[in-house]
């Protein structure tokens, strides 16, 4: 199909040639938004450089969106969570500045690990997801899983002969989160495959776990204690390491609001 030029169009007809060529360029903000843009720019007195601008700047903007929407969903967040919904007055063991220095994305950029350790409702997760949606934002590539999750999936690769296409399909996303790293003791196999995924990822792509065991206590998850050091130096080597601590605020939260309505 082809667009016919004719001078001195009616509003209408100038209208449906636009409608037809924002389909056939696959242009559909500018299309659902051009006659509104069209009327600004007429009461306006926009200049014709100034309507173009506004109408690509929007068909930019709604692209970026998209784009930013489809590597969120890529990521496979189990919920949705971000800093703003964080809040880091009820822990003050977590530096905001610190947190939201992270959120610049500059450590995937260069490759570097993070570590999120401290015990269950501290925030860990929350910081994890809202992290790694950050950087999907930012442009990255970015996949979150369980600790186990990864672990069996790369059992079952290994059993079915597709453990080194497994394995580099995890080495190419720019930010592997582990979530829930040290709920659960791995055997020596499970410990060395996941170890093989960090080893793939090493100075090249970040990887950032969550975990409620310190480093002293992931000898309980990885029982061979060469295998245990070894993974600790891959997920710590030059990365940052942000402790969240011991209290639940999650817990303090429920309990406040049952005294609240008790009270009430």
């Amino acid at each position: 199909m082809t667009l016919k030029r004719h001078r001195g169009l009616t509003e209408q007809a100038a209208d449906a040639a636009v409608d037809q060529a924002c389909r056939m360029l696959r242009l559909p903000t500018i299309r659902a938004q051009f006659p509104d843009l069209a009327e600004a720019a007429a009461r306006d007195q926009m200049s014709y450089r100034g309507f173009l601008a506004e109408l690509l700047m929007a068909e930019c903007d709604d692209r970026a969106r998209r784009r930013s929407e489809r590597r969120i969903k890529a990521a496979q967040f189990p919920r949705e969570k971000s800093l703003r919904t964080f809040d880091f007055e009820a822990n003050g063991n977590i530096d905001a500045a610190v947190i939201h220095t992270l959120a610049t994305c500059e450590w995937v950029k260069k490759g570097l690990p993070l570590c999120l350790i401290g015990d269950s409702g501290t925030g860990k997760s929350h910081l994890l997801i809202a992290l790694g949606t950050e950087a999907a934002m930012a442009g990255f590539r970015i996949r979150y899983t369980l600790a186990t999750k990864l672990v069996n999936e790369l059992v079952e690769a290994a059993d079915e002969k597709i453990l080194t296409k497994t394995i580099a399909r995890y080495g190419r996303v720019d930010l592997l989160c582990i979530d829930e790293l040290g709920y659960m003791e791995l055997d020596r196999r499970g410990a060395e495959l996941l170890f093989q995924v960090l080893t793939e990822r090493e100075e090249k792509n970040s990887v950032a776990i969550a975990s409620n065991e310190s480093f002293g206590g992931w000898t309980r998850t990885f029982t061979d204690p060469r295998l245990c050091a070894a993974i600790v130096d891959r997920l710590t080597f030059g990365g940052n390491i942000i402790e969240t601590g011991t209290e639940s605020y999650r817990l303090a939260s429920t309990r406040a609001a049952r005294a609240q309505d008790a009270a009430g």
